[in-house]
């Protein structure tokens, strides 16, 4: 059985304003299939591989029972981004910095205030989401580090620039943008570009793929999601309570960037963590939001009949 979503999303993100989908249930249960819309057949083949594994495999054995998440905090002034974490009960937060049309003083501003509403205790990334080349980052990271970062997310585009910021400043890089491939977080190791891999289960083809991603590429993991409906998240978390180390808080908190879910006890986090649990698709939930897209229909078939070559 197959279902199409489209939930509204309460922030822009990679130019969507909607988050769309597919619903996949199988005898394990629902897995989720929501590449985004720039992604051809061979990338969304993985996409698809991770929710028929939801739907008809299952996952492995837990050996945590909850997943700290880190607090996201947008590109917005100040004053909202110490209100956003204040009211998150995260101890870590996740800063974007480097948005288009903003200077580098509000990204100093917005830090600024999330150190002081977390406290000298609380962990804070930033993530520039590549925009940086190599020079400006080592600057940028410099000056932010007076605020004490845990580390910085893809300062820049490429694995030769982020190997280069990793050689001149302290704080610790991770790379998200680089790792979208099953291959990437290898080459990732082998570049010493990164100390640390952000993995997406949906990208890299389900949990158990991760899992011997993870492991051969040797680096710590934090597992982040897609911005996903519960049924993703679970995915997410499914790894995330598999992995042998969870030295990291995870980027998993990301319901409160959609408008609605298709369950009703949602994967929110509660303290700063989210209790590893597998949530019912409820049907009026699902009818919200669910739509008729032919365009849907047509991507997952294409999914999978290149995962059957």
């Amino acid at each position: 059985m197959t279902r199409v979503f489209g939930i509204p999303m309460s922030l822009r993100f990679r130019g969507q304003t909607d988050r769309q989908g597919v619903l996949l249930r199988g005898p394990a249960g629902w897995g989720e299939f929501s590449p985004f819309p720039e992604y051809g057949p061979a990338e969304c083949a993985r996409w698809l591989a991770c929710a028929r594994e939801a739907a008809y495999d299952g996952w492995p054995d837990p050996v945590r029972a909850s997943i700290p998440v880190n607090a996201t905090i947008p590109a917005v002034p100040a004053r909202r981004a110490h209100e956003l974490a204040k009211a998150s009960g995260c101890g870590t937060a996740k800063i974007k910095v480097a948005e288009r049309g903003q200077d580098f003083a509000e990204d100093l501003a917005r830090v600024e205030a999330v150190r002081d509403a977390l406290g000298p205790g609380g962990r804070i990334r930033v993530d520039a989401n590549g925009a940086w080349d190599a020079a400006e980052a080592v600057r940028r990271l410099k000056e932010l580090d007076r605020f004490t970062l845990e580390y910085a997310e893809q300062p820049c585009a490429t694995l030769d620039e982020l190997a280069e910021v990793r050689r001149r400043v302290d704080v610790p890089i991770a790379a998200d943008e680089s790792i979208r491939r099953a291959e990437d977080p290898l080459r990732v190791r082998a570049a010493e570009a990164a100390d640390i891999a952000v993995v997406k289960v949906q990208p890299l083809g389900g949990v158990r793929q991760a899992l011997r991603v993870v492991e051969a590429c040797g680096l710590p993991a934090v597992v982040s999601s897609a911005v996903e409906t519960s049924v993703g998240l679970a995915a997410g978390l499914a790894l995330a309570a598999a992995l042998p180390e969870l030295p990291y808080a995870c980027g998993l908190g990301t319901m409160s960037l959609l408008t609605g879910d298709v369950v009703v006890d949602s994967l929110v986090p509660v303290a700063g963590e989210i209790a590893v649990r597998r949530p019912e698709v409820d049907e009026a939930a699902l009818a919200r939001f669910e739509i008729e897209s032919p365009q849907w229909v047509r991507r997952m078939e294409e999914a999978a009949a290149w995962l059957a070559r």
